[in-house]
């Protein structure tokens, strides 16, 4: 359906669906997207890695608004393309997508700051349907480091893929900084 509007890239914006099902099953629905749209394809999972990557980040803090079942296979995809996942936060209690959209900015913050530690290197927010941008500036000036949202990144590889360079004050290092 979106092949009509002949879209330069095509964001598949759900970081679990793909992280629960591993790298390869992640490259591969990218590659099957562009193949049938021609439009460049982001996914959440994947615009994680290539922003951590960007970032130079090897070990971090992970947070989301996932059960602990699918928070334990996000960190096992981040581990098998070469991150360590050094902390982690989650809510206490099991979210469908609403109550994932529902959480508000202090508990996404409070979520952030929990999955800190001193040897992370990033804090990844997980989880495109949690109000994240709110809290990227704030998280990032208090622990004094990066903040990648899943959002954020798509964002992020969507920009160096159509060759969009401005600075996007306001949403983080990853955005700000030199990386774009």
């Amino acid at each position: 359906l979106l092949q009509g509007v002949r879209p330069d890239v095509i964001f598949y914006g759900c970081t679990s669906a793909t992280l629960t099902h591993g790298p390869s099953f992640d490259r591969a629905l990218a590659e099957q997207i562009k193949a049938e749209s021609g439009a460049e394809t982001v996914t959440a999972a994947g615009a994680l890695v290539h922003a951590l990557t960007a970032l130079k980040a090897k070990r971090v803090g992970f947070a989301s608004p996932y059960v602990t079942a699918i928070n334990d296979k996000a960190i096992a995809f981040l581990s098998d393309v070469g991150f360590e996942t050094v902390q982690r936060s989650q809510v206490s209690a099991a979210l469908d997508n609403y109550g994932q959209g529902a959480l508000d900015p202090q508990a996404v913050f409070d979520l952030g700051v929990a999955a800190d530690h001193p040897d992370a290197e990033a804090i990844v927010l997980s989880c495109t349907d949690m109000r994240s941008v709110e809290v990227i500036a704030p998280l990032e000036a208090e622990l004094g480091k990066p903040v990648v949202t899943s959002n954020q990144a798509m964002v992020f590889q969507a920009m160096q893929l159509t060759g969009l360079t401005d600075r996007l004050s306001g949403y983080g290092q990853l955005l700000e900084g030199s990386t774009l």
